[in-house]
């Protein structure tokens, strides 16, 4: 707090930029602007100037008019000396309010007052031109912030009223008409309808829901009045951890940009001893006029000055953080969009990722004389204590045919491979094919069929009993319809490779990457497997790992990048990944991908044109016609320039 103060700024909780509820017309963030920024030092400046052109046109003698030059350079100087003599003050690097201050005073102490005025009042314009362009960047988090209702109806006690969304509690019903936003995260109660969740998940096309199914704040109910009971507090909405999360992403220094900071910690002293050399070498040593030289370095000193460098990293990440955002992506900082550009691996998850992630049950096979309905009640009744996604789809199978579902003893997990239980004394087991090796249960009689079913792209459990193999099961998880689009557009992108990791057996494995365009797979691993291939990918190249955001968690944090599928209202998914793409649509990988490459393409653009565009005019010094005036116009204007070109990052690519 006192360090702002200190450097002649304010604190409000009226933030512009964060104030929460309010939209703003072009005149009324115009007139914010000036209210707040350095719209005195420009104006007083700026009528001052004008008053000295007038006085110009007039033949009025500048000694007549000398004290509106003062005033004015006094005015525009106020705001820039507090914060360059708490710089020199506290030994940190010189900033450009710092040089700009030093030419000020050099050229009033020699008397071109004209130019002083000029200078102070281009800053001051520029100032308020680059935080009105980089507050544009900004308006990401000011829609989402807008999407969040500030009331909700909320039925308590059998009484009906509207209260601030900020007082619900978990367990409120929350009433939502047909074309209101929804007020905080959910489940639906009763009702049902279509839900516009673009805001928050990215899909074009909306969501049909009734009961039971999830709901986020900030999602628009289309038709039908639905009736919502409250899982989370406002604080802790799905929509305000994503606030959070963008605001967090968009202030953290990308690896470019802490290059950038360091190298202008180093350049802005050069400026100053380059600044120093012009003023005493060609009066020393060639015999050149001292006032004539002392003002070109005084010009070297705002012509020099970082400004655009130091702006051109961060404007273009906030932009492109902000877009990815409105697109359902999100991304968790400024060193995972550059990172995300640099990847030339990609290992996906198969089951929710590459796949719908829907099993269904497809047959049931007795190898004995258990009959197909006995032996479906025994997998039922093993895979009731699981919570595997093979267990749940043979559980929905054996409801949907009214099989009675048995009790379990002695139930036991084995991770990776199967599980078993005593039913009716017996103890019975269900897993893979590594499963019942370790039981030493011969498959052998049974491994023609078990081919054949494989190769058909299915997944088989096995049943057997202390003996043998009794029955199959087998299931099938269905390919995402635009999986082939994805992949090709991947490879659009730049990905050299790309390349499954599944826990499934390798002829399943081999049908789901050869049709999802794939280059190759590994199968039958576990999660400490997985790790281990991600460990010798990344021995050659930047490799991303995309899943579920829970499972697989090993192989997520040791990639490069890794990115969570489907992680709207998930937890642990939305802390944990690096990039997390808020609904199952693993088309917006590719969007990713592109606007991290064009994210760095564009901040290499800018670091170019600011240090050729400086070079440039610093090379005027020669022929003698650089002016500080046209320094300060090269500096902002550069400045305005490379702004600009960030923010088309604002766009979708």
């Amino acid at each position: 707090m006192n360090l702002v103060k200190n450097m002649g700024y304010e604190i409000s909780p009226d933030s512009f930029l964060i104030k929460k509820g309010e939209k703003r017309s072009f005149k009324s963030r115009l007139v914010y602007l000036l209210k707040h920024t350095y719209s005195a030092s420009m104006l007083l400046s700026g009528l001052a100037l004008f008053i000295a052109l007038l006085a110009i046109l007039l033949d009025i003698p500048e000694s007549a008019i000398l004290s509106v030059f003062i005033i004015g350079i006094a005015a525009g100087t106020y705001r820039p000396a507090l914060t360059g003599w708490y710089t020199l003050r506290t030994l940190h690097e010189l900033d450009m309010n710092a040089l700009m201050v030093i030419a000020v005073i050099g050229a009033t102490v020699i008397g071109e007052y004209q130019e002083a005025l000029a200078v102070v009042f281009l800053f001051s314009l520029g100032n308020f031109l680059q935080v009105y362009t980089f507050d544009k960047t900004r308006n990401s988090i000011r829609t989402l912030m807008d999407l969040s209702p500030r009331e909700a109806l909320v039925r308590r006690n059998g009484r009906e009223y509207r209260i601030p969304v900020t007082d619900l509690e978990i367990g409120d019903l929350i009433i939502i008409a047909p074309g209101e936003t929804i007020a905080a995260d959910g489940l639906v109660v009763s009702g049902s309808s279509t839900v516009n969740q673009a805001a928050i998940t990215g899909e074009s096309v909306p969501v049909f829901k009734e009961p039971h199914s999830e709901v986020f704040a900030g999602t628009i109910n289309q038709y039908g009045s639905l009736e919502i009971k409250v899982t989370r507090e406002y604080k802790n909405t799905t929509l305000q951890r994503i606030i959070t999360m963008v605001e967090q992403a968009q202030s953290e220094r990308a690896p470019s940009q802490q290059l950038i900071d360091r190298f202008a910690r180093y350049y802005t002293p050069t400026v100053i001893v380059l600044a120093i050399m012009v003023a005493i070498v060609p009066p020393l040593f060639i015999n050149q006029p001292w006032h004539h030289w002392i003002y070109m370095a005084l010009a070297v000193l705002l012509v020099a000055c970082p400004c655009a460098l130091v702006i051109s990293t961060p404007v273009s990440i906030v932009s492109a953080i902000g877009n990815a955002a409105r697109q359902g992506v999100l991304i968790k900082g400024g060193s995972h969009l550059e990172e995300l550009g640099s990847l030339s691996v990609i290992a996906f998850d198969k089951t929710g990722t590459l796949t719908e992630g829907k099993l269904e049950v497809v047959d049931v096979i007795s190898l004995s004389d258990i009959s197909v309905d006995k032996l479906l009640s025994i997998a039922a009744g093993i895979e009731n204590r699981s919570e595997h996604p093979l267990a749940n789809a043979i559980i929905r199978k054996a409801k949907s045919e009214a099989i009675s579902i048995p009790p379990v003893s002695d139930f036991q997990a084995v991770p990776g491979k199967g599980a078993n239980g005593i039913i009716n004394v017996q103890r019975y087991h269900i897993g893979n094919l590594r499963y019942f090796d370790s039981l030493n249960l011969d498959a052998r009689d049974h491994m023609e069929q078990i081919a054949s079913l494989q190769n058909e792209g299915k997944t088989l459990v096995l049943i057997g009993d202390q003996y043998k193999i009794i029955g199959i099961i087998t299931l099938m998880d269905n390919l995402r319809p635009d999986i082939t689009e994805t992949t090709a557009a991947l490879r659009k992108a730049g990905i050299k490779q790309m390349v499954m990791l599944t826990g499934d057996n390798c002829q399943v494995a081999a049908t789901i990457a050869n049709n999802s365009g794939l280059d190759s797979y590994y199968a039958e691993l576990l999660p400490d497997d997985k790790l281990k291939v991600i460990e010798q990918l990344l021995a050659d190249h930047r490799v991303a790992m995309v899943g579920d955001g829970i499972n697989d968690a090993p192989a997520l944090s040791r990639a490069t990048i890794g990115i969570a599928m489907g992680t709207a209202g998930t937890d642990v998914a939305l802390e944990t990944a690096d990039i997390a793409l808020m609904s199952d649509d693993l088309s917006r990988l590719p969007f990713a991908i592109r606007l991290s490459r064009q994210t760095l393409r564009i901040i290499k653009q800018n670091i170019a044109f600011s240090l050729l565009f400086k070079a440039a005019i610093l090379l005027m010094i020669i022929p003698g016609l650089l002016t500080m005036w046209l320094a300060v116009i090269g500096d902002v204007g550069t400045s305005i320039l490379v702004t600009l070109n960030g923010m088309r990052l604002l766009r979708k690519t």
